[in-house]
């Protein structure tokens, strides 16, 4: 009896400790991931305060001697081309990612939510079909979509660019949407019904409120998306004030020399607003996320 005594305690600490060791295995994983993902954004920082002269030196500065913000008034400065050309570009940016995330989320609210509640011939099929274009990379379609777009009369018109930004964000969209309003009690729009209400008064009134945070969710992967696409955008567009942001960094580039702070100064720009709608909308974000895995 002593020995069984004796030797419970032991293995429970042995269990406790091999815990901690996972533990704190764990918390040094995340730590290195968070300086992996994080000195890349403090260089660009540091760089984009730095002269013409010290971003070209080597071995490079971790800090500039002389720390200018030279590059960031430049952008900012309607007087001048640089300036005048980075506005734009952030504000057709901002229209282009503004748009596809309002009409995604027209779009898919209604379509998820029909998925989700109605029963129709085909539905599992319809479904699973929506979701097929993302086994896909993006670049397949790129030939295909470029011809639609010239036959359309769309080329280097943000409307090309909105039109397949939603061919791409839909489909991830629905499924998002559909996964959260299952979740949410069909009976609450029972009683609704019961006491007068109609389908859409019970949709917009007790759906649409409950669902707040997976169409925060959707949107935000809406904007994110279409504010850092590159190649359509760059297949797309070629007249400079159709330009957006992701395209037009790259004027920081030239055949002779790369104005290296003036190009981290406007990708730090750029990562901004991405940013700061993230950390705003963060927790309706991660609230979606978890709320649509799990069932009630």
């Amino acid at each position: 009896m002593s020995t069984t005594a004796e030797t419970a305690p032991r293995s429970l600490s042995r269990r406790r400790m091999r815990v901690d060791g996972w533990r704190w295995t764990g918390r040094i994983f995340l730590a290195f991931m968070l300086l992996y993902t994080a000195v890349p954004m403090i260089w660009m920082l540091i760089t984009s305060i730095k002269s013409g002269f010290a971003a070209l030196q080597f071995p490079p500065q971790w800090w500039p001697d002389e720390p200018t913000l030279a590059s960031y008034e430049k952008l900012l400065d309607p007087q001048n081309s640089v300036g005048q050309d980075f506005l734009r570009f952030f504000w057709n940016s901002l229209f282009v990612s503004t748009v596809t995330t309002i009409l995604s989320v027209i779009v898919a609210v209604p379509a998820a939510y029909a998925f989700s509640r109605f029963s129709f011939p085909g539905r599992n099929f319809l479904f699973f079909a929506v979701l097929l274009r993302n086994m896909f990379p993006a670049v397949i379609f790129l030939v295909p979509l470029f011809i639609l777009m010239r036959l359309l009369g769309l080329m280097n018109t943000h409307g090309s660019l909105i039109l397949t930004y939603l061919t791409f964000g839909l489909p991830l969209a629905i499924w998002l949407l559909k996964g959260f309003y299952d979740n949410i009690p069909v009976q609450l729009e029972q009683a609704a019904r019961i006491d007068g209400a109609t389908r859409f008064q019970a949709f917009i009134l007790i759906v649409m409120p409950l669902s707040t945070p997976g169409i925060i969710a959707t949107a935000i992967y809406s904007f994110i998306g279409a504010w850092n696409e590159y190649i359509y955008a760059y297949t797309f567009l070629t007249k400079n004030d159709q330009l957006t942001l992701p395209v037009g960094i790259q004027r920081f580039f030239s055949e002779n020399t790369t104005d290296f702070p003036g190009l981290m100064a406007a990708s730090f720009m750029m990562s901004v607003p991405v940013v700061v709608l993230f950390l705003v909308l963060q927790r309706y974000f991660v609230r979606a996320l978890t709320e649509g895995a799990v069932k009630h």
